[in-house]
């Protein structure tokens, strides 16, 4: 059973988009890159693709040679998926969590951290909701989603991308921080 906390307003984990470039709903990966990034296997991908725990949302294959192509959410998400199943989550648990997920937008699930007891899933938005969750003296682990959403977006821009209109994707190259440092450093 997947069971959320009440919103809390202070429960803010931090904005992982502050200059309001959330990921353009229309750029997407393909299925071997959308592997890569999130940690799975092509096999994993097909299956949950097929059974629908996890489908791309941008484009679904139709028939031999068609390509899928996922979101920056659908990879977050599968990114969740397989940490839930390598800490023993049920796949039906599972399915209720990303059930959960799907409804939620990106900034949303910036402020999510995920909890379960092998069981069940919890969601918490603030520091009082963990505590109360760990008062229960049951061992829990957690995944805090903008952590996830932070590997992603790390390493999202080393594969290529496509628009799902067949636009143009312009290339902004994204320095990570100790890029950043060096280049300050020998700037200055």
């Amino acid at each position: 059973m997947y069971e959320d906390g009440p919103v809390g307003a202070d429960g803010e984990q931090g904005e992982l988009f502050p200059d309001a470039s959330v990921p353009d709903e229309l750029v997407g990966y393909r299925g071997p890159a959308a592997c890569q990034i999130a940690g799975i296997t092509y096999r994993q991908l097909d299956y949950w693709a097929r059974t629908g725990l996890v489908a791309p949302s941008i484009r679904t294959a139709h028939g031999s040679g068609s390509q899928r192509l996922y979101s920056f959410k659908d990879i977050l998400v599968l990114k969740v998926v397989k940490r839930l199943l390598d800490t023993g989550v049920s796949l039906q648990n599972i399915r209720l969590a990303v059930d959960y997920l799907r409804r939620r937008g990106v900034r949303d699930l910036a402020k999510i951290t995920l909890f379960s007891d092998g069981t069940t899933v919890y969601e918490c938005t603030s520091p009082e909701e963990v505590v109360d969750l760990l008062q229960g003296g049951q061992g829990v682990f957690g995944i805090a989603v903008s952590g996830a959403m932070r590997e992603i977006s790390g390493t999202i821009h080393e594969f290529p991308a496509e628009r799902a209109d067949g636009g143009v994707i312009e290339e902004h190259p994204v320095d990570d921080e100790l890029t950043q440092r060096r280049k300050a450093r020998n700037a200055g």
